[in-house]
């Protein structure tokens, strides 16, 4: 049994790439997503209120909170046997270096890894203006769950993270190399703009410095980036 969540909410079609190729490797897929998008929210919980877990479908449920709210919930409240796997994802957008930070689709990979359930966080990076080509997406997630998921141990406490690059031509579809490498610890970029409702983040996600053989660097490379990242 998998179990799969994200932070761009239940409706997302990168959750539906992630049941796709999951679906690839085991016979059972539990989808436990947030009703609405979360991105950027963190590893932030939901503890001032109560939270609505809705079934939606046959092994499908939503829940009114973050995406660590819904790793937490499926720990705590539904009869589900240890997941071989949660997944997170897949992101719309890379999640790289300091991303893990602020990420919702990484924080429920960590919560999951904080209860010693194997976890891994999925993105798809893609350049500013172009379309995510979710086919693609679909295909190389399998890959990587393949690769990844079937023989390699992690250690208490570790997950993964894992990006794909954005496709390069003449052959869009065809699978990157999968590289392993460490999560770059270098700063995104600050740059502001100062406007009639205050200060707008205008840092160039594609400008960000970047350490060379880091999974920023590899992403940006045009291959899929494989990190391990801890919960403390």
């Amino acid at each position: 049994m998998f179990l799969l969540t994200n932070d761009d909410g239940i409706d997302a079609a990168g959750l539906a790439a992630l049941e796709q190729a999951a679906g690839s490797l085991t016979d059972r897929v539990v989808v436990v997503a947030p009703a609405e998008p979360h991105s950027g929210c963190g590893h932030r919980v939901t503890v001032d209120r109560s939270l609505r877990l809705t079934q939606v479908g046959v092994d499908r449920y939503c829940v009114d909170g973050t995406p660590a709210d819904c790793v937490r919930l499926a720990v705590a409240t539904l009869d589900l046997p240890r997941p071989v796997w949660l997944l997170s994802g897949i992101n719309a957008g890379g999640n790289l270096g300091v991303d893990i930070h602020h990420s919702g689709t990484v924080a429920a990979a960590r919560e999951a890894a904080l209860h010693g359930w194997p976890a891994m966080a999925l993105s798809q990076y893609h350049r500013r203006g172009e379309p995510i080509d979710w086919s693609v997406t679909t295909a190389w997630a399998e890959a990587v769950l393949q690769a990844v998921a079937v023989d390699t141990p992690l250690a208490s406490g570790e997950f993964f993270n894992i990006n794909l690059p954005h496709p390069s031509s003449p052959q869009p579809d065809a699978l990157p190399a999968i590289v392993r490498c460490q999560i770059d610890p270098s700063p995104l970029p600050l740059a502001f703009a100062d406007g009639a409702d205050g200060w707008q983040y205008r840092g160039r996600y594609q400008d960000r410095p970047r350490q060379p053989g880091s999974d920023v660097d590899v992403c940006f490379g045009g291959q899929i980036a494989v990190s391990r990242g801890r919960v403390v």
